[in-house]
C-alpha cells in the first residue's frame, strides 16, 4: 500500500471526526439586560443550536446585584422561554461563584414531527 494514500485518507478521517465532533458555545447575560439584548442574544442561541452544537448560558452578577439574584433568574427563564421550540434545558440554572449557569441541547425531532410540518 502506498503511504502517501494511507497519510492522506487518515487525514480525511480525522478532519471528519473534528466536524462531528458537538461544540459547547457559551452566550453571557447581565441581570439588567434589555429585551432587544435578549432577543439578539437567542437569535445567536438558535445558529448555534441549528448547527448541532449546545449553549452554556451565563448570567454574570456584580456587587450589590447578588442581593438580587431573582432578576437574573428571570432574564434566563426569559431565555429559556424563547428558545423552547429549539432546545431543551440539559442542565437545569445553578449559581457558582458570582454567576448563574445552565446548558441548553438541541431539542431532538423525530421523523414523525417532520413529516407533520410539512402536512401543514
Amino acid at each position: 500500500m502506498n503511504y502517501g494514500k494511507f497519510r492522506y485518507s487518515k487525514e480525511k478521517q480525522e478532519k471528519k471526526n473534528r466536524k462531528a465532533q458537538i461544540k459547547v458555545k457559551e452566550l453571557k447575560l447581565r441581570p439588567g439586560i434589555a429585551d432587544n439584548d435578549i432577543m439578539i442574544k437567542v437569535s445567536h442561541a438558535k445558529e448555534f443550536l441549528s448547527e448541532g452544537n449546545k449553549v452554556k448560558v451565563t448570567c454574570m452578577f456584580r456587587g450589590r446585584e447578588m442581593a438580587h439574584t431573582e432578576i437574573g433568574e428571570a432574564a434566563m427563564q426569559r431565555f429559556v422561554d424563547e428558545l423552547k421550540d429549539f432546545a431543551m434545558v440539559e442542565i437545569p440554572p445553578k449559581m457558582t461563584g458570582r454567576s448563574l449557569c445552565l446548558v441548553l441541547a438541541p431539542a431532538k425531532q423525530t421523523k414523525g414531527d417532520d413529516r407533520a410540518k410539512n402536512e401543514n
